[in-house]
């Protein structure tokens, strides 16, 4: 028996090989399926099955073209409603592969179709839980998602339910394996693991310490902040089907003249997203560039400030083209229209025009906090991290909430803008957004929050209303 873990660590996703005699089963994979297809090629192993836990609602799931270049059935549990071929699992059903068996659980809650798969070993023990979104380390899968008609308090019910039955009367040895690990959009507050033991986190986990269902319904949904808009777009194109991949990347990768990308650009619904570093894009970027740079959590921002109708047009790093086109495609963006040859650096010796941001350390700050009266403090951090600690007077504008061109007019030229987040990753998405907006008095504090608060002549304070 051989179990590998394949975590994408910008979208917290955890997917999962499992092989016993040259046979092989996928769980919950990502869009680029040839990571598991050359894991079982490399292993002489056939994928035999690919198994769903649920709808996936912050990512495009690869099962639709794995099926296509494996021949392997799709697998969903019971209550599944799809506008493609599925094998309907039933609860209880297993699945032999090799020498061990996969055994359905239909554990519904975080959405109605919801299935954990129990690996059960040679000898017939339970080895392994794979959770989906049912369980995490250190929380529970979210139940305001989606599920018919539902109320997130009926939801969580279900989801006691089938926490209770099927899932913690196993042994305490069971390994979970989860679909997310920390900083997922699925859970609350995910622990810093990407497995545990069910031992463990009937220790640990705040959700299965609730003395009763009604304890354990409260503080799930407790706290629950709405989730990001492409949530449900996802979902659905995970129900409803989706291009293949190849097609998208072949239609996406058309190398851009200047004239041709200015062509585009000056339509109605372009975007011009760059993808560079935060620290390249500051010192000289095309005007009216949105900046989410490949090395942070790309594709979660891209899907919550992006429309998925714009016309986006590309520019990169050279030789990160085609990554930036199948981050975008992960969370369902099939809408790149190419990318500018050469980059930036050919725009930059075209003589072309030029925007940049204004980088200023915590100590700048400081001093510009203390004596100009026009100045505003602009922090971008989710709230629960504002609530733990902010500069005094600082506006707190969520970097979500900046997607909606006119949404800082009250913004006046009058004003020195200081934006900054925890370590400078966001706050340079939000300053090319408020650039984009026209508003251009603004400076990027670099290292953020976590430079700021080392600044002891810079005033702080914490929103006790956000921590209680």
């Amino acid at each position: 028996m051989y179990i590998q873990q394949l975590y994408t660590s910008c979208l917290s996703e955890a997917a999962y090989y499992i092989e016993s005699e040259h046979e092989a089963v996928v769980i919950d994979p990502l869009r680029d399926v040839d990571t598991y297809i050359n894991l079982a090629e490399e292993r002489g192993a056939k994928i035999k099955y690919i198994l769903e836990t649920h709808f996936h609602a912050d990512f495009v799931s690869g099962h639709l073209d794995l099926g296509k270049k494996t021949g392997a059935p799709i697998v969903f549990g019971p209550d599944t409603e799809t506008r493609f071929p599925i094998y309907h699992a039933v609860d209880g059903e297993t699945f032999t592969l090799g020498k061990v068996k996969l055994e359905v659980l239909h554990t519904p809650g975080h959405t109605l179709e919801s299935t954990c798969y129990l690996l059960r070993d040679e000898e017939g023990n339970p080895h392994a839980l794979f959770t989906g979104d049912t369980l995490f380390v250190g929380d529970v899968g979210r139940p305001d998602l989606s599920s018919g008609n539902l109320s997130k308090e009926e939801l969580a019910s279900l989801l006691y339910d089938s926490l209770q039955n099927k899932v913690l009367p196993l042994p305490d040895s069971v390994i979970i394996y989860p679909a997310h690990g920390p900083g997922s959009n699925c859970g609350k507050n995910l622990g810093p693991d990407t497995y545990s033991t069910l031992g463990e986190q009937k220790k640990t986990n705040y959700a299965l310490l609730a003395v009763d269902k009604q304890a354990f319904v409260n503080s799930v949904i407790d706290g629950l902040v709405d989730p990001p808009q492409y949530f449900p777009i996802n979902a659905r194109i995970n129900k409803e089907g989706y291009e293949s991949l190849d097609n998208v990347l072949k239609s996406s990768l058309k190398l851009l003249s200047i004239p041709e990308f200015n062509e585009l650009a000056g339509l109605s619904g372009s975007v011009i997203l760059d993808t560079r570093k935060p620290e390249e894009f500051v010192n000289g970027f095309i005007p009216g560039s949105i900046n989410i740079g490949l090395d942070g959590r790309f594709a979660e921002w891209a899907g919550s400030l992006l429309g998925f109708k714009d016309a986006i047009i590309l520019v990169t790093e050279n030789g990160r083209e085609e990554e930036s086109v199948l981050r975008l495609a992960r969370v369902g963006f099939e809408n790149v229209n190419g990318y500018l040859g050469g980059g930036f650096e050919t725009w930059k010796t075209s003589g072309s025009p030029l925007d940049m941001i204004i980088e200023v350390d915590a100590d700048e700050l400081a001093l510009d906090y203390k004596f100009d009266e026009n100045l505003m403090v602009v922090d971008v951090r989710k709230e629960v991290e504002f609530g733990a600690g902010h500069v005094k007077g600082a506006q707190h504008i969520p970097l979500e909430t900046l997607k909606d061109p006119g949404s800082m007019a009250y913004m006046e030229d009058t004003l020195n803008i200081y934006v900054h987040c925890a370590g400078g990753y966001r706050s340079v998405i939000a300053s090319s957004l408020l650039k984009r907006q026209g508003i251009h008095n603004i400076r990027n504090v670099s290292g953020g929050w976590n430079a700021i608060k080392e600044i002891k002549t810079i005033p702080v304070e914490k929103e006790s209303s956000v921590l209680n």
